[in-house]
């Protein structure tokens, strides 16, 4: 389902940074596209707002994989009332980050895929946001000997990547290094 009124929704985003920005005494500017064209290396994510963080703060909103960035889009969308399936429809960026996320992605899916392949055996990745999780899936959708599944609860999601006719449970994923 589409954001209705896209205009509306980038000025209540821009209104909620900019209190955000005031109030945090964040040095941080940002500039919202409705629409953007998206290149190669966001093949994956088509969002209908981006929003693009830069500043004296940029590392900080970078910290912890991008944990404050994802807060603040966490934020935007909880305000707009989006349903998680709506989730995908805003992005936040700083730095080329995301982009570079992406790309982190697909080289682990290949590296995964590889070792499975060789092994025999299934691969846990760390617990990581559904977002994450959904790139891994569409990066290893096409490989007929492979099956990805998401495993774990809540914070601890996780993706497995399993031979194609694995009949065994689940490996219990690595801790994160994100905490």
């Amino acid at each position: 389902m589409p954001i209705t009124d896209k205009i509306a929704a980038a000025k209540k985003i821009s209104e909620l940074l900019n209190t955000i920005f005031a109030k945090g005494d964040f040095h941080l500017r940002y500039k919202i596209t409705v629409d953007p064209v998206v290149g190669a290396d966001r093949e994956w994510e088509r969002p209908e707002i981006l929003v693009e963080l830069s500043g004296a703060d940029s590392s900080l909103v970078l910290e912890n994989g991008g944990e404050l960035m994802r807060a603040f889009e966490h934020i935007a969308m909880e305000m707009l009332r989006l349903t998680p399936d709506e989730h995908e429809k805003i992005s936040f960026d700083c730095q080329n980050f995301r982009a570079s996320r992406l790309q982190e992605l697909r080289l682990a899916a290949g590296v995964a895929s590889q070792r499975v392949r060789e092994t025999g055996v299934p691969y846990a990745f760390a617990p990581m946001s559904s977002r994450e999780r959904r790139i891994l899936h569409l990066a290893m959708r096409d490989l007929d000997d492979l099956r990805t599944e998401s495993a774990g609860e809540a914070a601890g999601r996780h993706v497995v990547v399993y031979p194609k006719d694995y009949k065994g449970g689940p490996p219990a994923p690595p801790i994160s290094r994100r905490r």
